[in-house]
């Protein structure tokens, strides 16, 4: 028998059935991994059988010889809490935020009864997943943590109590390309050390075919393909399939074509960023040092990194919502002022997108309150039904029809939330947008989406884009410069085609080969 089998499964919510007559098996030892398009029920179909979302699941479930299904709310808590690990989507969502890492490390080990671990015991289930300064990682609140760190938190957690399966709900989506790597290693050692089982939720088709065992593609709600990882890959039968993999960002494609860059826009010189030790420890942890970049008017330009590398902290400094400790930030040659001494003219021209779309927008707000919110304080002369008509624009400049403007963000897809924070960010008619890990959270389709819009708003806007991401293949597509990170420092920096052909520091080497 295996060790997790669903048969004719259907998930409804509502009265509406979301996810039709869907069968899968997991193997004790082995991956199967489930990829599609944002909104094709993966994760209802992983989520729904431990009573981990709103659906009404029917259907023939078996973990470990328990009736899911059939067993009631009780049997499906026991199963969740003895035999399942999960590790979700978001972490910084998932992840309680007053608790320290060390604390919410310490429940997940001792949830099945399990002596309470060790200070050192804990390090080292961090060491495990990657995370760098592990000791100091337990006293950190999740807030303080990149997405990549938060993540492997995460991951470590999910381990924690020794689970028989692992449902991973993209595990790998906000990490940088090497530390994908990585972990699908260090998933694989656990499933051969421990027997472990994985469900993969996963949009990364490179680390599904190099470490998934079976493969089974969604779209909406219904299963349109499944097999051997590596045959449904090198051969798809269904045009949706060749689709997801056409999509997926690779360096050997043709150069882009891009647009000329302007006069210079923004310089920063010797830029620092420096935050206190949490906790007793005394002296301060260097986040940003010496940071120095040129981007000019309608220039793309890269930030490439590994998780706590320190792009974000860098993005944060120069859009003004983040510490700046020394150094300086010129705009067309001026000393740009602190957040706190803008001006609202100098306020509008830098707007952020962020990397989680759906928990950067208020989730009781309707799209269009979102997305005209910064004219409200940028643009205090507008009245309500210049609001409401610039609202429409933007939103049709982002492929978005005007019925979504009363929709909430919970009703839309990864890549709809994301064209929402897009139009709230060029709706007050910035000039420089700082996208941080804009597509990193989304499927292939809709990342080769955004990055298509991003393309066109910038030939249109005359944007200039800081484009802060872990994907080189992803930023080529958009990008004419490059500016590698490692350790709160640029390591590597030139034209973005130079730099690939021609690496000269260890990182770009590693994050080009993990592409």
């Amino acid at each position: 028998m295996s060790l997790y089998e669903i048969h004719n499964m259907s998930v409804s919510i509502g009265g509406k059935r979301l996810v039709e007559e869907v069968s899968l098996t997991v193997e004790k030892g082995r991956c199967t991994a489930l990829i599609g398009a944002s909104g094709s029920g993966k994760s209802l179909t992983c989520l729904s059988p431990f009573g981990l979302t709103a659906g009404t699941v029917s259907g023939s479930i078996i973990l470990d010889g328990i009736d899911l299904a059939g067993g009631g709310s009780v049997a499906i808590r026991d199963a969740r809490r003895r035999l399942a690990g999960f590790v979700f989507q978001q972490p910084l969502t998932a992840l309680t935020p007053h608790l320290t890492v060390g604390a919410q490390l310490q429940e997940a080990t001792m949830q099945v009864g399990a002596a309470r671990p060790s200070r050192r015991a804990l390090a080292r289930q961090l060491e495990k997943v990657g995370l760098s300064r592990a000791d100091e990682r337990l006293d950190q609140f999740p807030h303080r943590l990149s997405g990549g760190e938060r993540q492997r938190v995460m991951i470590a957690a999910a381990i924690a109590h020794g689970p028989k399966l692992l449902v991973a709900d993209e595990p790998t989506s906000a990490l940088d390309a090497s530390l994908r790597g990585e972990i699908m290693v260090l998933l694989d050692q656990l499933r051969a050390e421990q027997g472990l089982g994985l469900l993969l939720v996963s949009h990364d088709l490179a680390s599904v075919a190099g470490h998934a065992d079976q493969l089974v593609v969604m779209e909406q709600g219904r299963v349109v393909e499944s097999g051997p990882a590596g045959a449904v890959i090198a051969n798809p039968g269904e045009d949706y399939t060749k689709r997801l993999i056409a999509a997926t960002p690779r360096l050997n494609e043709p150069r882009p074509e891009l647009s000329r860059p302007g006069d210079i826009l923004l310089e920063t010189r010797a830029l620092g960023v420096a935050f206190s030790r949490p906790g007793w420890r005394r002296g301060k942890m260097v986040a940003l040092a010496d940071a120095s970049i040129m981007l000019r008017q309608g220039e793309s330009l890269a930030i490439v990194g590994g998780s706590g590398s320190g792009k974000s902290t860098l993005g944060r400094a120069i859009a003004g919502i983040g510490p700046v400790t020394e150094g300086e930030i010129l705009w067309e040659g001026a000393m740009l002022p602190e957040r706190g001494k803008r001006s609202l003219a100098m306020r509008r021209l830098i707007q952020p997108v962020f990397q989680d779309p759906v928990a950067s927008l208020d989730p009781q707000w309707g799209v269009e309150d979102i997305v005209t919110e910064p004219l409200r304080s940028l643009c205090p002369e507008l009245t309500s039904a210049d609001r409401h008509e610039r609202s429409r624009q933007i939103l049709a400049d982002v492929e978005l029809t005007h019925d979504y403007s009363t929709r909430l963000p919970a009703s839309l897809s990864g890549g709809q939330a994301q064209r929402v924070a897009i139009a709230r960010a060029i709706i007050a008619s910035p000039r420089l947008l700082v996208l941080d890990e804009a597509t990193s959270a989304l499927d292939p389709v809709a990342g080769s989406e955004i990055l298509r819009l991003l393309h066109r708003l910038q030939g249109e806007y005359g944007l200039s884009l800081l484009f802060i991401t872990h994907d080189i293949a992803a930023a080529r597509r958009l990008c004419h410069r490059i500016a590698v990170m490692e350790e709160g420092r640029i390591v590597d920096t030139g034209p973005m085609q130079d730099v690939l052909d021609h690496p000269r520091h260890p990182t770009t080497r590693k994050l080009i080969a993990a592409s």
